[in-house]
């Protein structure tokens, strides 16, 4: 089973450059972020044409994410429980049913900018309820991935040039922190465990010739259950898509389960 995740900086936008990448890789299951869309404004026949059943958590003009699988959802949640007060559009979880069911949660976790304000404060308490609602997964025992854009730059090795986020709220101890927190449950970072090749990114911003430079950073992940990480065949970053007409400035992650 192969499950993606991809932050397509509005999928009405870039639609024709998302469908021919589903169309090429086939994936059979997605997570998109930044779809940047109301449920009602999702494409969801043009995925549903290739095979696709669609769950969408839209919100107009930001944010939003959605799950696409070849296999039927079930049990799918919107929303990151711990904060009934947070309207922004940024999880989405559900069943991937069949012999095996694998539980995938596609998350868009929030940007955090600029460092001293609300915005971070809100990136680092969202994080602490990613945390409490892993636990809790994790519990159950089974296959789970946990894919989005995390918007955390772990390491120093995740980013072609270090110095230049040492200000940024994606570099900041404090979201490293968070993440490895994240890690320490028990979750495995898919890239890392299959692939884990030096100066290989997620994204590249579309200023100042980043992408021709490989001026890149890595802040797409998939992290797995012991279940999930046990079943674990590869993990491959789909650079090239970076170079395509009307790209985002993310390209997809793909991992490959043996399910």
């Amino acid at each position: 089973m192969k499950i993606a995740t991809w932050n397509v900086n509005s999928v009405n936008a870039r639609l024709e450059t998302v469908l021919k990448w589903f169309q090429e890789a086939s994936p059979d299951v997605a997570c998109l972020q930044e779809i940047k869309c109301v449920d009602e404004k999702f494409p969801t026949e043009a995925f549903e044409s290739l095979g696709y059943n669609v769950a969408v958590h839209g919100q107009k003009t930001y944010n939003g994410v959605a799950l696409l699988s070849k296999s039927p959802l079930e049990d799918v949640r919107k929303g990151l429980p711990g904060d009934d007060s947070d309207e922004q559009a940024r999880y989405i979880e559900a069943v991937i049913s069949g012999p095996r069911p694998v539980r995938v949660a596609g998350i868009y976790l929030p940007n955090g900018n600029p460092v001293g304000t609300d915005k971070f404060a809100y990136k680092l308490a969202w994080m602490q309820r990613l945390n409490d609602h892993a636990k809790g997964l994790l519990a159950l025992e089974e296959p789970l991935v946990v894919a989005g854009d995390y918007n955390v730059i772990p390491e120093a090795s995740d980013c072609e040039n270090p110095a230049a986020w040492a200000d940024d709220a994606l570099f900041q101890p404090q979201s490293r922190a968070a993440f490895r927190a994240l890690k320490w449950l028990g979750l495995t970072d898919a890239f890392l465990q299959a692939d884990g090749a030096p100066h290989s990114y997620t994204f590249w911003d579309y200023q100042a010739g980043a992408w021709q430079r490989n001026n890149g950073i890595r802040i797409d992940h998939a992290l797995l259950s012991p279940q999930a990480a046990d079943l674990l065949r590869g993990c491959e970053i789909h650079r090239d898509v970076r170079g395509w007409d009307k790209p985002s400035d993310h390209v997809p992650l793909v991992v490959d389960l043996d399910i």
